[in-house]
């Protein structure tokens, strides 16, 4: 036990969890949306006093995965992380269906991001914490990203255990971490509002504060001006490319929550020296 709390063994022990968690965000990434869907269709059954739509059974632990495809099974052997993607050549064993490279990604993703965090912050409750928000932010990306939403089911319960990190100051003190979150969430609840009035149109989704919330939360109010900061520049750059490149409409909504994700887990490993260099320019 010892040896695994070495900083280097603590290093390449976190990174292949964060590869087996990154499998397991992947699930969650295709299966909460659905399942949030089903519920919805549920609840508005229920209140036209009709029976719900008849589904198979789906939660984040079965049924077991599948192609979506040929509708195969995949064994364990199939579900290593990243090793599979490779033997198999990005293919389905069954049909030879192409397997989407966000598998792989999300897997190395998580896994890199766990091992940046054991390297930061070193063997300790500090360490898992930001293994825990990372693990959020990655999912809450790619879910954003694929249907604009930001589930509660992640936000709200991230945003809770944010502050019950930093009841002992883990990542900041607790007068700063409730600060961060209701300022996270009244920050950008006041742009939507004034966006709203301006245009007569909604510029983000309340999922946006909910998730800048649960950041401030995390990471204190100190952090929120560095992530507003971020997460714009490079979402505006991004709607940018996507208008001049892409040909994309400039009506088309672009999630917010990716940049707001990213912009959080930038501030968690580099937000104080960040922000230090930053106040220095002014």
């Amino acid at each position: 036990m010892e040896a695994l709390l070495q900083p280097g063994s603590f290093v390449v022990v976190a990174t292949l969890a964060g590869l087996l968690i990154g499998s397991f965000l992947n699930v969650v990434i295709h299966r909460l949306p659905r399942m949030m869907e089903r519920d919805w269709a549920a609840q508005c059954a229920e209140l036209r006093g009709e029976p719900a739509p008849a589904t198979e059974p789906l939660s984040l632990i079965s049924p077991r995965s599948r192609c979506p495809k040929c509708s195969r099974q995949i064994g364990a052997l199939e579900n290593i992380p990243i090793l599979s993607y490779l033997l198999l050549r990005g293919r389905c064993k069954g049909c030879g269906e192409m397997i989407s490279l966000r598998y792989p990604v999300v897997e190395a993703a998580t896994g890199l991001l766990f091992g940046l965090a054991a390297w930061k912050l070193g063997p300790g409750v500090a360490a898992v914490g930001a293994m825990v928000f990372v693990a959020a932010m990655v999912a809450l990306t790619f879910i954003d990203f694929d249907t604009q939403l930001l589930p509660d089911d992640i936000t709200l319960p991230l945003l809770w255990l944010g502050l019950l990190f930093n009841l002992w100051s883990t990542y900041s003190e607790l007068s700063s971490a409730v600060i961060g979150a209701i300022a996270g969430y009244l920050s950008l609840w006041s742009v939507y509002w004034l966006f709203r009035l301006a245009t007569g149109k909604e510029g983000m989704g309340y999922g946006d504060f909910k998730l800048l919330a649960a950041i401030g939360a995390w990471l204190g109010w100190q952090v929120l001006p560095l992530t507003i900061l971020l997460s714009s520049f490079v979402g505006a750059l991004t709607g940018i490319a996507l208008i001049v490149v892409a040909r994309r409409g400039r009506n088309v909504p672009i999630p917010f929550g990716p940049y707001l994700a990213a912009a959080g887990v930038i501030a968690l490993f580099w937000g104080k020296p960040l922000t230090s260099t930053y106040l220095g320019l002014l």
